[in-house]
């Protein structure tokens, strides 16, 4: 039980900017039991949700999508951010495969990685200013828990391409740790949204499962790059299946889903 709560606690040092002090044995603990990360996220989540309902009720959608934004990168840290700049970058290097690794290394962001920051970031928030703010605090938490689960579901599918901290999941990820992991996330979502809350959580994990093939396509295996810019695809994504539903009036209905 003490090895589950430092990995429990380790995850945020891992996953956010959130204080808590870690240690190689408590990235070892969280490596033995990764398939907290749903749980982290569902705290990660409850905050942004929390953030989100006051800043809603006091600004316009606009202006409260643009604070939330920044309050996602203050918590849960830019290092994901960056490794998707560096994910583009080798992708959209139009050489061999050493080549297309060493873009994915070089310090300086090129085209490719603005392009894809670019992108995940106006998804993030044009589905922050469509979905209604009603249920936007539980939109925030089910997307943090399908992105994590996300993480989870790279690594354990993917094979690492090199050593590094960000690849020390990678390592340890297996699929029985990817179905525990979603075990729990579906638990989370279904119990917040019902069927909906399915929907999103599949659709992150089918980003995930895309991004584990366009990095074995290009590189030739993952790396912590890939790791960490899947956690900004998966929250993007669910984020945009969500408004997607709610568009369709799927969502909406199901907004004040309880399970009783």
């Amino acid at each position: 039980m003490r090895d589950l709560f430092l990995a429990f606690k380790s995850g945020f040092g891992f996953l956010s900017t959130i204080p808590v002090g870690i240690s190689m044995e408590g990235i070892e603990a969280l490596m033995r039991h990764i398939y907290v990360f749903p749980l982290v996220g569902a705290v990660l989540g409850i905050i942004l949700g929390a953030v989100a309902l006051g800043l809603t009720e006091i600004a316009p959608a606009g202006i409260a999508a643009a604070l939330i934004l920044v309050v996602i990168f203050k918590i849960c840290g830019i290092n994901h951010a960056d490794g998707l700049a560096d994910f583009g970058d080798g992708i959209t290097a139009h050489t061999t495969v050493e080549k297309k690794i060493s873009a994915m290394k070089d310090v300086h962001i090129g085209t490719g990685g603005v392009v894809f920051l670019v992108v995940t970031i106006l998804a993030v928030y044009s589905s922050l200013v469509a979905i209604p703010k009603e249920a936007l605090p539980v939109a925030l938490v089910v997307a943090e828990v399908a992105a994590k689960q996300s993480m989870i579901a790279f690594a354990a599918f993917s094979v690492p391409l090199q050593k590094g901290f960000g690849s020390i999941a990678i390592e340890n990820a297996s699929r029985s740790d990817f179905l525990v992991g979603l075990l729990i996330s579906a638990l989370i979502c279904w119990s917040l949204l019902g069927p909906s809350g399915i929907v999103v959580l599949l659709g992150a994990q089918i980003s995930a499962l895309y991004m584990v093939a366009v990095s074995k396509r290009n590189f030739g295996g993952a790396t912590g790059d890939g790791f960490g810019a899947t956690n900004e695809v998966a929250r993007a994504v669910a984020l945009v299946v969500a408004a997607l539903l709610i568009a369709g009036g799927l969502l909406w209905e199901v907004s004040i889903w309880t399970p009783w």
